[in-house]
């Protein structure tokens, strides 16, 4: 998705800076150009500060993505959802960070049967687009902390590059 994208704003950078922190952050555009977080509406003004452009850029940009059928199904029908991340120490939850080669097939699933070895529950799996993010990484975010000794079985994991246990 994100090559067409890409393609449609490649005359517009600044445009397609914002059509990129809408699918960020999963906001919604609607048939009446306004943009959404869920059913909650934010102004062009904060998503201009945001990404650090004129209220008027974000509005073109919203019209050239209900111009072009595909990316507006697409960016109709985009949500948000709670990342738990941030405040996962502080609900006694564990986190696990793993930096890894976004195109290595199988590292969620085979990270995820090492946890569930150990008898722990996985709350939420997030992963970032590699092709928004430089150095993506998948968050895994557990029912309690998940052992030190796991370090080494995720480092062996094909793909893997860098793990974090929190």
């Amino acid at each position: 998705m994100w090559n067409k994208v890409e393609r449609y704003f490649e005359n517009h950078p600044i445009r397609k800076k914002v059509a990129a922190l809408f699918l960020i952050y999963g906001l919604s555009i609607k048939e009446d150009e306004k943009i959404y977080c869920n059913e909650v509406e934010i102004s062009y003004t904060s998503i201009a500060r945001a990404v650090g452009v004129d209220r008027r850029v974000v509005k073109e940009t919203v019209r050239m993505i209900l111009k072009n059928e595909e990316l507006s199904t697409v960016f109709k029908n985009l949500g948000s959802v709670a990342f738990y991340n941030e405040v996962a120490k502080r609900m006694h939850f564990g986190v696990v960070e793993i930096y890894a080669e976004a195109s290595t097939v199988g590292i969620v699933a085979k990270v995820s049967a090492m946890i569930s070895q150990e008898n722990i529950s996985i709350r939420q799996i997030v992963a970032d687009d590699p092709t928004l993010f430089p150095e993506p990484k998948l968050t895994i975010i557990t029912e309690k902390k998940v052992p030190g000794e796991l370090l080494d079985h995720f480092l062996n994991v094909e793909g893997v590059k860098r793990v974090s246990i929190y």
